[in-house]
């Protein structure tokens, strides 16, 4: 089973989502390869921003800070259940496009088979949690490269990508993917590019999702003719061809 999943590093839902997702897994014994792929919030976003995150909040929704503050602290119990940790009051906002390049060239060396199959996933966890937990900024070259070694990416790697525009087109092209999909925010899941879930759905919401996508794969029953086998008459195979 493979799940795309789109979402930003910087998204308190996002990060609610994976965990759903995963407890959905776990519940459900299935296996799935699980691919992350970019969503800027907001691409104008800025790494030099003095603003906290709940003026920032509370002057894009017109409704002040003390919205934003209570909007923080509703998504920090929700966040909580799930046993995610919150320190919004401490969260730097930034610009994620080069969080987003280096989660391609995650999964562009674990394809390559230069680093673990997991590689883009423990990255994508250790920016969430450095993000939303740690008070890390995301969008600094330094903290990124401190971030994706930890991850198991080579420094000279990691360095390099964020030295130039390698990856750029991608997280650009993502973006443009989601929008095709019809997703207008984020989390946006895609199972075995059948089976969309919008947003952090309840775990079972999930489970349902696992469930159709796991129907849809059973093997055909075969019909053959009266008195015929189902082991390869008329049929060839890798020992050849009977006739």
């Amino acid at each position: 089973m493979r799940i795309d999943v789109w979402s930003d590093v910087v998204c308190p839902w996002c990060y609610i989502g994976k965990r759903r997702l995963e407890a959905a897994l776990a519940e459900s014994g299935d296996t799935a390869t699980v691919v992350w792929h970019s969503f800027q919030l907001d691409p104008s976003s800025t790494n030099d921003d003095p603003r906290d995150l709940a003026t920032r909040l509370g002057e894009k929704y017109g409704r002040g800070r003390e919205w934003g503050l209570q909007a923080n602290a509703q998504v920090t119990e929700v966040a909580a259940e799930d046993g995610l940790e919150y320190h919004l009051d401490q969260a730097k906002p930034v610009n994620t496009v080069d969080a987003h390049r280096l989660l391609h060239l995650a999964l562009h060396l674990a394809e390559a088979g230069e680093v673990p199959a997991d590689t883009q996933g423990r990255l994508k966890e250790r920016l969430l949690k450095a993000y939303f937990t740690d008070g890390l900024p995301v969008g600094d070259h330094a903290t990124l490269l401190e971030l994706a070694s930890e991850a198991g990416i080579p420094a000279e790697k990691a360095r390099a990508v964020l030295d130039g525009t390698e990856y750029a087109d991608d997280v650009a092209a993502d973006q443009a993917q989601a929008v095709a999909y019809g997703a207008n925010g984020v989390p946006f899941f895609v199972i075995d590019e059948k089976y969309g879930v919008s947003g952090a759905q309840p775990v079972e919401v999930f489970q349902e999702a696992l469930r159709r996508a796991n129907a849809d794969r059973k093997p055909v029953t075969l019909i053959t003719a009266p008195g015929a086998t189902t082991d390869g008459d008329a049929a060839c195979g890798p020992d050849g061809c009977p006739i």
